[in-house]
């Protein structure tokens, strides 16, 4: 029997335009509540530490509680924004690579701000969490921990991607995670990983980003 094969051109294509969406984010358009139950049913089929699936996903879509959750995050974003005030490109330019132009800075700094501003009136967050603590654990429990709920995580992204929604990775909520755990019932003794706001996006189909040439990062059999 001959071989399935993937449609490579579709997979690539998903891998390499799934973008950080902020700006482009609909704020007034629902995402209905199956189409997130079936990207979530596709995001527990990554893997896990040991096969524990100890993971986790509130799904936050009541107004009020969005708009708790929007406060805490300005309220982080701002303290983020105060800490590196010596230059208005500053948080970015720290981080920059080559192929980061200043341009490109001022546009992710000026999205940025778009989403703190907006963050409670995106219909949908998630929070990815997963059952442990690790902050005074060894280096090997951390990656095993953080292993375990970030691929599911991506795979949430590109299912999400694959269906005209778009997201985008953001952790300053975590300045605030115990009173964020408490607003919505998290246990202390679970990790929230990540915030994931979702929404359909806007406009057209994403492209590649600029990137660093793999050639220039990878090291054969030594650094």
């Amino acid at each position: 029997m001959e071989r399935a094969t993937l449609d490579l051109a579709t997979v690539d294509q998903l891998l390499t335009t799934t973008r950080s969406v902020r700006k482009r984010l609909d704020l007034t358009r629902p995402v209905e509540r199956a189409v997130l139950e079936e990207c979530l049913q596709i995001a527990i089929q990554a893997p896990s530490g040991s096969n524990r699936q100890g993971w986790h996903f509130v799904v936050v879509t009541d107004g009020e509680k969005r708009r708790r959750i929007g406060d805490y995050y300005r309220r982080a974003f701002k303290h983020y924004l105060v800490q590196n005030e010596q230059s208005e490109l500053e948080p970015l330019r720290a981080q920059s690579v080559a192929t980061t132009t200043a341009a490109d800075a001022k546009r992710i700094l000026k999205s940025a701000i778009y989403l703190s501003q907006n963050l409670q009136h995106v219909p949908v967050h998630i929070i990815p969490c997963i059952e442990g603590r690790v902050e005074e654990a060894g280096l090997m429990a951390q990656a095993s921990l953080y292993g375990s709920i970030l691929p599911a995580t991506w795979s949430l992204m590109l299912a999400l991607r694959s269906r005209g929604l778009g997201s985008v990775w953001t952790t300053l909520h975590l300045a605030y995670e115990r009173e964020i755990g408490d607003l919505l019932g998290i246990p202390p003794t679970v990790t929230q990983a990540a915030l994931i706001p979702v929404a359909y996006y806007t406009g057209d189909s994403f492209q590649p980003a600029k990137r660093t040439p793999s050639a220039q990062i990878t090291h054969w059999d030594q650094w």
